[in-house]
């Protein structure tokens, strides 16, 4: 089993040690709130991650290895499988088409950038910023 879980990954969600990312665990709709809130001195980027699907997890190493905004946005991991309702309410708020694997970028209150699937890139992220 462990050499099936080295090649396609496993279902949990990421640790922190083992990514550069300092994840901030998305995980209630209260969050939404704070996140727009806060957008407004320091963007956020949303990663919309399905733990049970092999391509949301290779967007998810490939986003990690290429991710070099740290200090400059906060990141936010959503787990959507277990929180789909906060999924639903990103779709909502944000008025953006809920996918995954999927990127926000959450700017002065506004999505200003979504991207999904093989599109998530994250030096490409860096132009809206």
């Amino acid at each position: 089993m462990s050499f099936l879980k080295n090649i396609f990954g496993s279902d949990e969600a990421p640790k922190q040690q083992e990514s550069k990312i300092n994840w901030e665990n998305l995980t209630d709709l209260n969050q939404l709130g704070e996140i727009i809130f806060n957008s407004n001195e320091k963007p956020a980027v949303i990663f919309k991650h399905s733990t049970r699907c092999s391509i949301s997890r290779m967007a998810l190493k490939q986003f990690e290895s290429e991710f070099a905004l740290q200090d400059i946005v906060t990141p936010y991991f959503l787990d959507l499988l277990n929180y789909r309702e906060i999924s639903n309410e990103i779709a909502n708020r944000f008025n953006v088409y809920h996918e995954s694997p999927q990127i926000l970028l959450i700017k002065d209150g506004k999505a200003v950038y979504d991207a999904s699937h093989s599109d998530i890139d994250a030096e490409r992220l860096k132009e809206f910023v």
